[in-house]
């Protein structure tokens, strides 16, 4: 039976605490250092808590250290990764190979996304360096995830589903670096491809897109990726992985999108009993019904999921969620806008609306009479009528999302209350993780009951409390006896804490696969900056398997002559505005040079038509 694993990110314990609640099966999030997004680093302590918490349920925790290592961090890497051991943290997810030399804790490691294991082969030779999850490129295909999984039959395969998209192959993107000095193989992501800027031609003019509107656009920028309809189809490709991209995303955010995915994965199993399972335990009980276009999104796309998957996936207006429409404006009068609405409004919404050049602008609401918006004195409001409202915050819902109370996740927990053969009070627990516990008491039933005791002793039985359990089913076998409720509680307390303990001896965990790579792994291979090889341990991995280091990363050896790919993308900015190359009655729309400029710098396109990419050089 293929087990399938939800995975949910976390940028601090809370939001891992709120994720494991709201369905996820696995959290993924940073740790003290080396993690992808700096802004999201947590200590040991808040690790351990989290875990504590996840394996209760048989949720997995992953660490993020998929950076790349500078040499006089080797060190502290490996220590770290023994600290993560010892606090029980199921796996790492990495992007450097020194991570896989000796002096690494035996922890399981997960091959991000950074590793960029864009074909078949690569992810064959990362599962045979021994990592047991190999986390596949975002750009890939149901055919392209299919023949990975058949590369790979013994790797766990991870795909994303939702959220933020790179336009840039993960771990190949060194226009941050490149322009600024920021890294983003270094958790340091200035996100170039979000800003705006001037598409110009050869000679440095002005190029009016095919539908008429501004040179000036956010040309690199996507949509995000949105694959809730698309559960099966991933299933059926061989990802048995669903992950949500978000570590920097807060609180309320990871609940909607993670109750949304749970809830469709739930039905996706539901329809195959046979064939499928969730990784871990316990039902959820939610107090709302997720949606996720009411969560941060830049509109969706399903990316290059299916062959017609390949256009209408930029968000090229503006990088920023416009939320969804809610109306028209018919008057505007200073704070006070008419406006035909679609959708009923509360004070403390947050509405926005495109300008003529494509700004976006934005106001809060502070109280609505029928069909007219009051705003705040000098808010950002617009001053005529036909403008479209999008409503990017909705002040109620998001009210409700910060409660504590939005869900509960529980495991059904089983009963059978019976008398020994001295007539001590035992009771029998078995719960849906398959562990069990059997306790008796000291104290034997000597007397006889006058009235019928089988509503009063379910009563304290089923009192659970803040435990993660729920009562499935009593199955009472005192008869007659007179049992005290005091008795009881305190069997029920310690059968519990006793089947806690049973958990955490038999609970699988998992541990660093064996690596079979053959001396001649990488003979012949010639490695560039492309590769992210940043120290001494990386670099012995790559040359012990025969490989050639001819540069290592930008970030330990900078590439100063000549122009530099600092961009591989399967997104195409021609094919996206109708004027592919491949096609000769569209090539013509659009000059064959395209440029992109912006105060950072100038960039040019290459169309490698044969691939169906473009590279971005500095």
């Amino acid at each position: 039976m293929t087990e399938f694993e939800l995975l949910a990110p976390a940028r601090d314990a809370a939001t891992a605490f709120a994720a494991i609640d709201h369905g996820a099966d696995a959290v993924y999030i940073g740790g003290p250092a080396f993690g992808a997004r700096s802004a999201a680093c947590n200590s040991l302590d808040d690790i351990a808590s989290v875990v504590s918490y996840a394996h209760r349920f048989g949720v997995r925790v992953y660490v993020t250290l998929n950076t790349i290592i500078y040499e006089h961090e080797l060190e502290e890497m490996q220590r770290l990764t023994h600290e993560l051991y010892r606090i029980g943290v199921d796996a790492l997810i990495v992007q450097d190979m020194a991570l896989l030399m000796p002096g690494t804790a035996p922890i399981e490691l997960h091959a991000s996304t950074q590793t960029d294991a864009r074909t078949p082969e690569k992810a064959a030779m990362l599962a045979r360096a021994g990592f047991a999850q190999i986390v596949l490129p975002r750009e890939f295909s149901l055919d392209e995830i299919a023949r990975t999984h058949a590369a790979v039959p013994e790797a766990r395969l991870e795909v994303f589903v939702h959220g933020a998209l790179c336009v840039s192959y993960s771990g190949d993107c060194q226009a941050g670096f490149a322009t600024t000095g920021r890294s983003a193989n270094r958790g340091e992501c200035p996100q170039v491809c979000r800003l705006r800027f001037r598409l110009t031609d050869g000679r440095g003019r002005d190029v009016v897109p095919p539908d008429g509107g501004s040179s000036e656009r956010h040309w690199l920028s996507l949509a995000d990726m949105n694959r809730l309809d698309r559960l099966a189809d991933l299933a059926a490709a061989g990802a048995t992985s669903f992950k949500i991209e978000g570590r920097l995303k807060s609180p309320a955010y990871v609940k909607e999108v993670t109750a949304a995915y749970s809830q469709a994965l739930n039905r996706l199993i539901e329809s195959n009993p046979d064939r499928f399972r969730r990784s871990s335990h316990g039902r959820v009980r939610l107090t709302f019904k997720p949606d996720t276009a009411a969560a941060f999104n830049r509109g969706f796309t399903t990316y290059f999921l299916t062959p017609d998957a390949r256009t209408g996936i930029s968000s090229t207006l503006t990088p920023k969620w416009t939320g969804q429409p809610v109306g028209t404006t018919l008057q505007c009068n200073g704070g006070r806008i008419r406006a035909r609405l679609s959708a009923a409004l509360n004070p403390g919404d947050g509405l926005v609306w495109l300008d003529g050049k494509g700004d976006l602008h934005g106001f809060r609401v502070n109280k609505v009479e029928g069909d007219v918006i009051h705003t705040p004195a000098g808010a950002d409001v617009p001053s005529r009528p036909g403008i479209k409202l999008m409503r990017n915050n909705d002040a109620r819902h998001q009210a409700m999302l910060q409660r504590d109370d939005t869900a509960r996740r529980t495991m059904r927990l089983d009963m059978t209350l019976r008398l020994s053969a001295d007539r001590r009070v035992v009771l029998d627990l078995k719960d849906e993780r398959g562990c069990g516990v059997t306790l008796a008491s000291d104290q034997r039933a000597e007397d006889t009951a006058r009235t019928p005791q089988d509503a009063a002793r379910r009563k304290v039985l089923e009192r659970l409390g803040d435990t993660p359990y729920e009562l499935g089913t009593l199955d009472d076998r005192a008869g007659d006896a007179f049992i005290p409720a005091s008795l009881l509680a305190d069997l029920r307390r310690r059968a519990i804490e006793a089947l806690d303990c049973v958990w955490e001896t038999v609970r699988p965990v998992a541990r660093r696969k064996p690596a079979a790579l053959p001396p001649a792994e990488f003979e012949n291979m010639r490695l560039s900056y492309h590769d992210n090889v940043a120290n001494s341990m990386a670099r012995r991995f790559y040359e012990s398997h025969g490989a050639v280091v001819e540069h290592q990363a930008l970030e330990v050896e900078p590439q100063t002559a000549g122009p530099l790919r600092v961009m591989t993308t399967r997104y195409c900015l021609r094919r996206e505005l109708g004027a592919c190359l491949r096609r000769p009655e569209q090539a013509s729309k659009l000059p064959p040079e395209l440029f992109l400029e912006a105060p950072l710098g100038r960039f040019r396109l290459h169309f490698d038509c044969a691939n169906c990419q473009m590279q971005v050089y500095k």
